[in-house]
């Protein structure tokens, strides 16, 4: 199975998470992968026809299955290509005008790690291209085939594979914001000072019940770099921001169930006005949290009452 459309959504959506650790996909992203029925249909009309057939619906000798396989999968090589082509520049220019802003998580080192990583994929993109413009035209697609097979794209697309999980375990492992070393350097005072604002922004500003709540929106509203926040969220308060900023959200939605008649109240309505976006991860992050599940929680509030 040949499943390309989803590549494009994913580089972007990372090239966003790499550069703002408090990205999250929202519903709106999700709609990006719905392109993967480009990949999907013809093994779909393939089940629809084995399933015909067997019912005895659809007489077996009117349709050769193998063959549109793979005539589709050469024009819908075309969307593919283009689609991974437009994520790419669009993950190009989300990296060129976060290096031009004032605000950068873990500087330029993972700046430098985006832009090896877009190149390289600008690179397998042209070898394609050259690739799956004759690939396309009748009159040499099977000429193409029968000279070199896939081969030009199979070997670079398999160097790329390799490259990236080396390259990306070593990102990982030699990152500066992952050692304890970064924060260390930390002054106490700007710990302390930053632990403050933070509670403050939660607390009293009650920032977490913004369902598009970011590092970067936090940076903003507390005027302290991203790195910093991240730095005493981990080694300080020894929690993610995700995991800071949910927690908040999770005791807001106990007080108010504890508050209000909950009776007439939905568990998704309430966690929506708390400041969750996913129902999956509210109620990851409440079981996490309290050993119990909202609905339970809920049951046993009714119970006191």
């Amino acid at each position: 199975m040949v499943v390309i459309m989803p590549i494009g959504p994913l580089l972007f959506f990372y090239t966003k998470a790499i550069l703002n650790p408090g990205f999250g996909l929202t519903k709106k992203d999700k709609l990006h992968f719905v392109t993967v029925i480009i990949d999907l249909f013809p093994y779909l009309t393939a089940l629809f026809f084995i399933i015909g057939v067997l019912s005895g619906l659809i007489p077996n000798h009117q349709f050769d299955v193998g063959l549109f396989i793979d005539n589709y999968n050469i024009y819908s090589d075309i969307p593919r290509w283009v689609s991974l082509t437009i994520y790419l520049i669009l993950s190009i220019r989300y990296i060129s005008a976060f290096s031009k802003s004032n605000v950068a998580y873990n500087g330029t080192y993972a700046l430098k790690w985006l832009r090896q990583l877009t190149i390289a994929f600008a690179i397998f993109q042209s070898i394609w291209l050259l690739y799956l413009v004759p690939y396309v035209m009748p009159a040499y697609s099977d000429k193409l085939l029968n000279a070199v097979d896939w081969y030009p794209i199979y070997v670079p697309m398999s160097v790329l594979i390799y490259w990236l999980g080396i390259k990306g375990y070593l990102v990982m492992k030699e990152q500066p914001g992952n050692t304890k070393k970064a924060s260390a350097l930390l002054h106490p005072d700007i710990s302390d000072k930053t632990i403050i604002l933070l509670k403050q922004a939660m607390e009293q500003d009650k920032l977490y019940l913004n369902p598009e709540l970011s590092l970067t929106t936090l940076a903003q509203h507390t005027g302290i770099p991203q790195k910093t926040i991240s730095a005493v969220l981990n080694q300080h308060l020894h929690k993610s921001f995700n995991e800071f900023v949910n927690g908040y959200r999770v005791d807001a939605f106990k007080q108010k169930l504890c508050a209000d008649d909950v009776k007439h109240l939905t568990i998704a309505g309430i966690a929506a006005e708390c400041g969750f976006n996913s129902q999956a991860t509210f109620q990851r992050t409440f079981r996490q949290l309290t050993g119990l599940s909202p609905s339970e929680f809920k049951l046993r509030v009714l119970q006191n009452a």
